[in-house]
């Protein structure tokens, strides 16, 4: 009867042990569980107008930064042709002036030779006065004609200015007209197709650069200390039922700020703890998706 007991005990005592070696199998071992999530961005309509052409499709993956689409930029285009046309009629106003102030300076030229002489030859008795007092107010009235002048030619050169920034700010339009993917990205969502109408900040498509994941999980305050940036993880996903794939991770980011768990988090027991939230980068061979979930061992 003895013997039935010690062999009915060690059977218990051999199931309990497979079960724990069965449970850390599945990965109850981990020291945190999380999701994987990509820094998402959503690119937006720069201009108003009728999308032209729009060569995107949710899926798309970019390696580098391209041209995707155009808005219409036909308005702008005009308008900058008209502003091009006053610019050339404001710039020939500008030879005209220089020339003017050219024909006073001659004159203040050839009268200075004649004050020269009259100078001398009042000296010498053989001029009056008012032959001086005639060629210096000539020469005063000249220098006041050309100062008039340059007045009148700043005031054209300030319209010429602003007409240079009205057509630097459509060439800024005609330019943020073009649709474009500014990195290395994957196209998450797609909102709009060719030939519909747009307004400035209208949102056309939301990228993600999947190339690196982070993992966001939750350690609890007995786990902070033993946790830094830099340090390198082992990262677990589901391969089956049974199995896991292990990645490597480098801790990226540790918050400074403890939190209660999230909800999404196992029971409401481990729900109430307080806890850090921690994000490891891992690179994407392919198989890590937003939304996955993961585990951590430290």
């Amino acid at each position: 009867m003895n013997n039935m007991k010690t062999t009915t005990l060690l059977g218990i005592g051999l199931a309990l042990v497979f079960l724990s070696s069965g449970c850390k199998q599945n990965g109850n071992e981990s020291d945190a569980y999380g999701n994987f999530e990509a820094s998402e961005y959503v690119i937006s309509a720069e201009n108003s107008g009728k999308i032209l052409k729009l060569n995107i499709e949710e899926g798309d993956v970019f390696t580098e930064a391209r041209q995707v689409g155009i808005i219409d930029t036909t308005q702008l285009f005009l308008q900058r042709e008209q502003l091009t046309a006053q610019k050339s009629a404001v710039a020939s106003g500008i030879k005209n002036i220089l020339s003017r102030i050219a024909v006073y300076q001659e004159q203040i030229s050839i009268l200075k030779k004649d004050k020269k002489r009259i100078d001398q030859m009042f000296t010498d008795g053989a001029a009056t006065s008012k032959q001086v007092d005639d060629v210096n107010g000539g020469i005063q009235i000249a220098e006041k004609q050309i100062q008039a002048v340059k007045t009148e030619n700043a005031k054209v050169l300030a319209e010429l200015e602003s007409l240079n920034r009205k057509i630097d700010a459509l060439n800024d339009l005609i330019q943020k007209s073009n649709i474009i993917v500014p990195q290395a990205a994957t196209v998450l969502e797609k909102y709009r197709e060719p030939y519909e109408m747009v307004n400035m900040g209208t949102p056309l498509f939301k990228l993600a650069d999947l190339r690196t994941l982070d993992l966001r999980v939750y350690i609890s305050g007995d786990q902070i200390s033993s946790v830094k940036i830099g340090q390198t993880v082992n990262v677990l996903i589901d391969k089956n039922e049974d199995e896991n794939f292990t990645l490597e991770g480098k801790i990226s980011w540790i918050s400074s700020q403890s939190e209660f768990t999230p909800k999404i988090i196992q029971t409401k027991k481990e729900r109430v703890k307080l806890v850090y939230a921690v994000k490891i980068k891992v690179v994407n061979d392919g198989r890590l998706k937003i939304g996955m979930p993961g585990e951590i061992r430290f």
